[in-house]
């Protein structure tokens, strides 16, 4: 009887250490905003962990967010830290279709129009990175140009 008692205490302690830790913790993002948000807020702040858990999963996105990532860790402590205090400013959400949307976003830090693209894969909203990095005019002008040719 005690070893069954050890055995249940054992894994109740686990249990709750796991619950504890913010890091077993699985966001998932409630709509496309959300997942833009969700992963602009990781990235601003280094977490790039939990950026992955919003990104869409491919080797090309892979490729793109560690070097993201290898380019933030060369940042200086207080660059960081402008990063990490940076508010998000959506400037634009356009749905493409039912499953993909276009997001005009710059952070206060750098004031830098960026444009993400989120996709809905498998009932999860992810973001697209190869759009932020693939087209090559003005994310505004790209943006309108692609509005048009789907009217």
């Amino acid at each position: 009887m005690k070893q069954h008692v050890k055995i249940v205490a054992s894994f109740l302690l686990l249990f709750s250490a796991a619950c504890n830790n913010p890091d077993a913790e699985v966001k998932q993002s409630e709509n496309d905003i959300d997942a833009a948000r969700n992963f602009i807020r990781a990235a601003l702040d280094g977490k790039f962990k939990e950026a992955r858990t919003f990104l869409f999963t491919d080797s090309v996105n892979n490729q793109y967010l560690d070097a993201a990532e290898r380019n933030y860790q060369k940042l200086d402590p207080d660059t960081k830290r402008s990063y990490r205090e940076a508010s998000i400013n959506i400037h634009n959400v356009s749905p493409v279709n039912d499953s993909t949307t276009v997001v005009i976003y710059s952070n206060s830090y750098k004031n830098d129009h960026d444009t993400l693209r989120v996709v809905r894969k498998n009932a999860q909203w992810l973001v697209d990175l190869k759009y932020l990095f693939q087209h090559d005019t003005d994310t505004s002008q790209q943006f309108t140009l692609q509005k048009d040719t789907l009217k």
